[in-house]
């Protein structure tokens, strides 16, 4: 049987519903299971044993020193809060492979936890293919997880404008054409950072709501320059879809990622940063 059908250079950071049936059903290995969706999603059936835990909207717009610090503690607290600790596999998974999951699984690799995983294809490819599903709530218990953190794995808005124009920098935005192009405009100004990349995260995916086989995206993102030999930092308007496309170059095997979490908010709203308005092909 292969293991890796999608031929990825890291195939452990992903997990198949057939693979997590079997860890579920193994009675030891058990994995932490977080639901990242809505908590009407989660209420109305669910992963049996998998905890709610939705960080949508709990975002950042200013990465200097102090906020950011209070904002990184606050959400290693809530996965500690969720039993998560360095030593049990943890598996995050949303309505597919989304940015809800993606963002988990980056604040988890950041956070230096050694096997985190995302669920692929979600809960839809769980339910689809007639797997069980609960609406019991599962009573977590607190590990008292001290988390770590991994600066390689984040940009700050001074990262990102100390990086700019370098040769070894691919900047990437994963956000819609509209924000990319500043026709819809999500912070005090519109547009995009001076030389981005634009790929929407939403290319990364199939119809069938799962990531997309290797060689697919690795000639959709060479092919824009986005290339494992460099420094890539991923950014949209928080975080999230960033964050996704950041598991997906991981994935890959590109060795230098980094999301930038403040994403646009922050540096659409700061008057001091650059910005370019691209032109609409």
């Amino acid at each position: 049987m292969n293991d890796n059908p999608k031929g990825y250079a890291n195939p452990q950071l992903l997990i198949t519903p057939d693979a997590l049936s079997e860890r579920l059903g193994a009675g030891s290995d058990v994995p932490v299971l977080l639901d990242l969706r809505p908590a009407e999603a989660f209420a109305a059936g669910h992963i049996s044993g998998a905890v709610h835990l939705d960080l949508f909207g709990v975002s950042l717009i200013d990465t200097d020193p102090a906020p950011l610090s209070a904002f990184l503690w606050m959400i290693g607290h809530l996965f500690a809060l969720r039993g998560v600790d360095p030593k049990r596999t943890v598996v995050v998974y949303d309505e597919r492979s989304g940015m809800r999951a993606a963002r988990a699984f980056w604040f988890l690799e950041f956070f230096g936890h050694p096997e985190a995983r995302q669920l692929d294809g979600g809960f839809g490819a769980w339910e689809r293919e007639g797997r069980e599903v609960s609406r019991d709530a599962a009573s977590p218990k607190g590990s008292g997880w001290v988390v770590g953190s991994s600066d390689t794995r984040l940009a700050t808005w001074k990262d990102l404008r100390d990086r700019l124009g370098a040769s070894d920098v691919a900047v990437l935005d994963t956000r819609s054409d509209g924000e990319y192009f500043g026709t819809t405009v999500r912070a005090k100004r519109g547009g995009a950072v001076p030389g981005a990349v634009h790929i929407e995260w939403t290319r990364n995916l199939g119809e069938d709501g799962a990531f997309k086989p290797a060689a697919e995206l690795k000639a959709m993102y060479e092919s824009a320059g986005v290339t494992p030999d460099k420094d890539v930092i991923s950014y949209c308007q928080g975080g999230y879809r960033a964050a996704h496309s950041y598991l997906v170059l991981r994935l890959l095997g590109y060795p230098r990622v980094r999301n930038y979490i403040g994403s646009w908010k922050e540096w659409g709203d700061r008057d001091d940063l650059p910005i370019e308005t691209p032109s609409e092909p």
